[in-house]
């Protein structure tokens, strides 16, 4: 039995392979955390509490491989796709041949549709996914059809006959192609924003969506609030496995990071390969709060022991360009104080703006020149030093492809650490402000119930259920407080 050593092991999503002596793949699974799935298979009570099959299992692990991913979906998909290709021997579930949803259009007609398909086909339809979970996937193109008034019906190209049997134009937002309301370039330009969030693009979406649930919930439409948080939270579902998740096996992964990194280094013309990239982004709510995130690609793949993570300190950094120009001169003057190499490419989230702001910084520290560009959100456009124009790289270009995976990473990470800091927040005015509850008891709090609004949603005696030593009084205290704070302030 192979020997299993816990500190190798990514503490992250992914997909573990079992092979046996010869080589052969006998098992694949996944994990929410790979280094606990796979402690619990070399544990040695195992061998004695285990069934057969799995004792079985065990003994005929010779060697085993990981693949870590950005989520649990990534995880199952990768799964689905590993198990079909290996067909192993242990494995029970997905060995048969469903298939994952997709979303497809169809390009030739005048007037799109949104369709949902488990087969993709080498055709001229435009294909997004795979989506593995179903439920989700199906209310939120629903969502999506609803918003941006693109048609449900079946027709290929929608007329008189089809209006006599729809009531789309009357029970819902339809842009009624059937009656003329609308001309197919007009129609093509709503279908690129449902396109746009299906392709990973969901935060203007979502901004948007989140403003409505706030003011639902000052209006104390808290139904209406809550449908609104679930369809944030499918978009967020649906978008996330779209923008991360790379169709690869074990075998291509790194051809296509090869692949990637070389047609960058050509598109752009560097003067060396950006082998290691380094991109920054930021994250605040009107300057509160204030992070930066750095992240590193290393042959074209995430190398996250070189992330890094930002608290902005100056009380000059008022905008995002100062703050910028903050994380970027605090990162290399590290580098160039601990004479440690400077990547081979420098990536910030942003425009002009924000190219500027890092070349002020580099130059600040002593760093310029470097390979260094913009890359904006809205257009896709890479902005370069002493090139007036950005560079417009075509959608499916494999450096444009990257490049977007390491700013979606920077973004998450970012946004992240915003997210934390804001829940050791609320944790610290909300909890720590009622008698009795020191810094000790808030953490025992937070562990045991996950965040202040999970203990809103209990009461006195869930609360002191899940609390050790934790009286009934104390915690109808605490439950009061937490509701009163979470009324809105009456208003003059």
């Amino acid at each position: 039995m192979v020997r299993f050593r816990a500190q190798d092991t990514a503490n992250r999503p992914g997909v573990y392979i079992f092979r046996n002596a010869t080589g052969q793949v006998i098992y694949v699974g996944k994990a929410r955390s790979l280094r606990k799935r796979l402690a619990t298979y070399f544990q040695p009570s195992r061998n004695v509490e285990a069934d057969a099959k799995l004792r079985a299992l065990i003994h005929s692990i010779a060697a085993y491989e990981t693949i870590e991913v950005a989520s649990e979906a990534e995880a199952l998909l990768l799964e689905s796709r590993l198990i079909k290709q290996y067909d192993p021997r242990y494995n029970i579930e997905l060995r048969d041949d469903k298939r994952f949803l997709h979303v497809c259009i169809d390009p030739s007609e005048p007037f799109p549709r949104l369709v949902l398909v488990r087969i993709r086909k080498d055709d001229k339809r435009v294909y997004f996914g795979p989506f593995p979970r179903a439920g989700v996937l199906r209310q939120t193109v629903d969502f999506l059809s609803r918003r941006f008034g693109l048609r449900s019906c079946r027709a290929r190209e929608p007329g008189p006959e089809v209006r006599r049997h729809c009531l789309d134009h009357v029970i819902r937002d339809c842009l009624g192609p059937c009656m003329g309301h609308v001309t197919p370039a007009a129609y093509a330009e709503h279908l690129d924003g449902a396109l746009a969030v299906l392709g990973g693009d969901c935060r203007p979406v979502v901004g948007d969506l989140r403003e409505r649930m706030a003011k639902a919930a000052q209006a104390r439409r808290f139904e209406l609030a809550a449908e609104l948080r679930d369809m944030i939270e499918n978009l967020e579902s649906v978008s996330a496995p779209t923008r991360r998740f790379a169709r690869a096996t074990i075998e291509d992964r790194e051809r296509r990071s090869d692949t990637a990194v070389a047609a960058l280094q050509e598109a752009l013309q560097l003067p060396c390969a950006p082998l290691v990239i380094e991109g920054f982004d930021l994250s605040n709510i009107g300057g509160r709060l204030a992070v930066g995130s750095m992240v590193c690609f290393r042959g074209g793949r995430p190398a996250t022991s070189a992330y890094r993570r930002f608290r902005i300190r100056s009380p000059e950094a008022t905008d995002d360009t100062a703050m910028m120009r903050e994380v970027v001169a605090r990162r290399y003057g590290r580098l160039l104080s601990e004479a440690r190499p400077l990547p081979d490419l420098i990536v910030v989230d942003g425009g002009i703006g924000q190219l500027h702001a890092a070349v002020q910084a580099l130059e600040q520290v002593g760093a310029w020149p470097v390979a260094l560009i913009g890359l904006a959100k809205r257009q896709e456009e890479v902005f370069m030093v002493g090139r007036p124009d950005p560079v417009q790289l075509p959608p499916h270009h494999p450096g444009l492809r990257l490049l977007q995976a390491l700013r979606d990473e920077a973004h998450r990470f970012a946004n992240s650490y915003h997210r934390l800091l804001r829940q050791r927040r609320i944790a610290d005015s909300a909890l720590l402000e009622i008698e009795g509850v020191g810094k000790r008891r808030c953490a025992d709090l937070l562990r045991a119930l996950g965040s202040v609004r999970r203990i809103r949603q209990c009461s006195a005696a869930e609360i002191a259920a899940a609390v050790p030593g934790l009286g009934l009084t104390l915690a109808e205290r605490i439950r009061q407080h937490v509701e009163e704070r979470s009324q809105p302030e009456a208003t003059p």
